[in-house]
């Protein structure tokens, strides 16, 4: 764990915006327990044998999620948007989502990093 991801996530101002991270943030411990973090960009970064996995980023009124590598994914309609080789998820107050299905994901998309 590194305290600079720590420090980004507690000086969200939002609770949910903290929440949120903290609970993408653990997804990704999940998914790929080799996973180093930095913070790059002025955003909590997430790279797998040095390439980039997944990247957290908090605005005003979302929490954005990118998993990169996303080519080969299989995802629903309207979820994610972004180019096909990396895929990003805004999270507003109050959305949820499941936790499973994106550390499978993350897991299907870092398998060749």
């Amino acid at each position: 764990m590194n305290q600079e991801v720590v420090d980004y996530i507690e000086a969200l101002k939002e609770p949910w915006q903290n929440e949120l991270s903290t609970r993408l943030r653990e997804v990704v411990h999940q998914a790929l327990p080799d996973v180093s973090e930095r913070i790059q960009y002025k955003k909590p970064h997430f790279l797998k044998n040095g390439k980039y996995a997944a990247v957290i980023s908090a605005s005003k009124d979302a929490v954005s999620f990118t998993i990169f590598n996303a080519d080969g994914l299989d995802l629903p309609e309207g979820m994610f948007e972004g180019p096909a080789e990396r895929k990003t998820m805004k999270l507003r107050k109050g959305d949820s989502f499941d936790a499973g299905q994106l550390s499978a994901w993350l897991s299907q998309a870092a398998e060749t990093l």
